[in-house]
């Protein structure tokens, strides 16, 4: 099987490479350039392609991909909201992801943000090198006794769950199903509930139509004051001027992104010398807000772990063994 890898960098082609060795049926050419209508011309003459979170996989882009008889979309990433799975199932093209490659290492950075932009660790370190040894400005919260919202209790909500319960926090949860296997410490509380009661917010839910901007103003008003909010799932889920409107009040005391809404263009990239985007120079000009470029993900084991199961999926398309495959991974 020849698969046309976009978007890759040089440690996506060493992970993949460093698998290889193990599937030696499978031949893969990596591209810098994404996934989109234009460049999905560049498929003709293989069997499949494999994007990323970034990809634009929507009707257009598959249309081109069939008429090259592309079979198979590889998402080498949990998320799958950049295509178009209605216009995928119709084409007859297959659709497989990799739904959980390291949710302890989301959940490890989801924390870290959260720490990071209560306990002003950025600006007290700033500080430091510039031999300034004032605390005033850098007063945090002790998270041992308060309560964590965890939304999304998938795999990487789960190991949220996990991380905040040994800080010794209590431990909301709201998903729309509960995971038994967090039964004896979570209380699972609606929406509502949790936004009230909640000491620290973190979203670890998927994209979908029915939850594009669930944090909303109405959302972030429900809240308690000076809450400290993460976001380390997508963008869409919170609508950014309302966020920034929380800061600005001081609703929201502290907050941690590695993702937001308009990321689009700068996710992966150096854009050093480019002229600072409005939302990011906003968010970044805030003393209590920390955001990284979505790398929640990124650790050598998360790599090994999302080129392994990528290689897998395409193996068991390829062989006619899709039902050898856990149930999470074909997306259709």
């Amino acid at each position: 099987m020849r698969i046309l890898f976009y978007d890759t960098m040089d440690y996506d082609k060493k992970s993949f490479e460093e698998e290889l060795k193990d599937f030696t049926d499978m031949e893969i050419e990596f591209i810098e350039a994404d996934l989109n209508p234009i460049t999905a011309t560049l498929a003709k003459g293989f069997d499949a392609v494999c994007g990323f979170v970034n990809s634009d996989i929507h009707a257009m882009t598959l249309e081109i991909l069939a008429g090259f008889d592309i079979k198979l979309v590889l998402m080498r990433c949990a998320g799958f909201d950049a295509v178009n799975v209605d216009v995928a199932k119709e084409l007859g093209i297959s659709v497989l992801r990799v739904p959980g490659y390291s949710p302890e290492a989301i959940a490890e950075h989801a924390m870290g943000l959260a720490l990071a932009a209560d306990r002003h660790i950025v600006k007290g370190y700033n500080r430091v090198r510039e031999n300034d040894y004032a605390l005033s400005g850098l007063l945090g919260t002790t998270l041992y006794g308060k309560t964590a919202g965890i939304v999304g209790t998938g795999k990487i909500g789960a190991a949220m769950c996990n991380v905040v319960r040994g800080f010794g926090m209590k431990v909301l949860g709201y998903d729309v199903y509960e995971n038994p296997a967090l039964k004896d410490f979570v209380e699972y509380v609606d929406l509502d509930t949790l936004l009230e009661q909640s000491d620290l917010i973190s979203l670890h839910c998927p994209l979908f139509e029915s939850n594009y901007h669930m944090i909303d103003a109405a959302a972030i008003e429900k809240m308690k004051p000076g809450v400290i909010f993460v976001n380390t799932a997508r963008g869409g889920l919170v609508d950014t001027q309302a966020l920034i409107d929380g800061i600005r009040t001081q609703k929201i005391g502290a907050c941690g992104l590695d993702v937001y809404e308009e990321e689009g263009p700068n996710v992966f990239k150096n854009r050093s010398s480019a002229v600072f985007e409005s939302v990011v120079s906003t968010l970044c000009s805030f003393p209590n807000t920390v955001v990284t470029s979505h790398q929640a993900f990124f650790t050598k084991q998360a790599l090994a772990a999302i080129a392994r199961t990528t290689l897998s999926n395409g193996r068991a398309f390829a062989n006619g063994e899709l039902d050898t495959l856990p149930k999470p991974n074909i997306v259709c």
